[in-house]
């Protein structure tokens, strides 16, 4: 963890991976991760791939500027989309490959397959929640013919997978509505209905029902994790109403 941290101070964010993944993830005895190390890992995650997303988002905007522009022109930027595009993908499996390979199977190695408590149940669901995030992240940068064909029927089955298992931690009981794992999850799959899989209708019904069952609650939720919860909420209200109003939804 130190040499990552350092790494991470110095903005050499793929060196920041390597260490977690080779000096952290694979090494690791003990499945369990603290909230400070989740957060550590997320970072890492995040600045890997962030890069390549934004970028791969340059070149659809100036793909749409430049319609009807000389062939050669277009062509050599299909080209470089579809290598954007291949190593996003590649660095998103690498991270899901971890969390599904490694990190998972050690949370069931330390407390058993079925989980136990709070702690263990927020800790699994976070990491199936992840692994659904970069499935997504794949998903969402997959326009060139390679991608579509090849890669992102895997990546959304996988996406839909690992969400709802994150979805069924959720919904388990022990972890209350306003937790905010559970409503980063409803954000998040709710996002991936909406963008990947062109559903309004499921963003909706999944933004509707974490947000009216998190409010129903949140003044139990205590002063430290409020703030959290609250903002993650406000995106949900906004999503939901915006979408809604587009495929013409209307709640009861």
């Amino acid at each position: 963890m130190f040499m990552a941290r350092v790494a991470e101070q110095g903005d050499r964010f793929e060196n920041m991976f390597s260490f977690l993944k080779d000096g952290v993830i694979k090494q690791r005895k003990d499945g369990h991760f603290t909230a400070d190390e989740r957060n550590l890992l997320s970072v890492a995650f995040k600045n890997l791939v962030s890069p390549k997303r934004t970028t791969w988002r340059t070149i659809i905007a100036v793909e749409h500027s430049t319609q009807g522009g000389p062939s050669s022109q277009t062509q050599a930027i299909a080209q470089y989309k579809a290598v954007i595009e291949e190593r996003l993908h590649k660095d998103c499996e690498e991270i899901v490959a971890l969390v599904l390979n490694y990190v998972l199977p050690r949370l069931a190695q330390s407390y058993g397959d079925v989980p136990k408590n709070v702690k263990d149940l927020e800790e699994r669901a976070f990491f199936w929640k992840m692994a659904g995030d970069y499935y997504r992240y794949a998903s969402e940068a997959s326009q060139s013919t390679a991608s579509r064909e090849q890669r992102l029927p895997r990546f959304k089955k996988g996406a839909l997978e690992a969400y709802n298992r994150a979805m069924e931690l959720c919904k388990s009981g022990l972890l209350r509505p306003y937790n905010s794992v559970c409503l980063g999850l409803a954000l998040n799959f709710s996002v991936f209905h909406y963008e990947v899989m062109g559903d309004p209708l499921k963003a909706c019904q999944i933004a509707k029902e974490s947000f009216e069952s998190a409010i129903e609650v949140i003044d139990e939720c205590s002063e430290e994790h409020f703030q959290e919860a609250q903002s993650i909420l406000e995106l949900l209200k906004e999503n939901m109403n915006i979408w809604a109003v587009e495929a013409g939804i209307e709640f009861n």
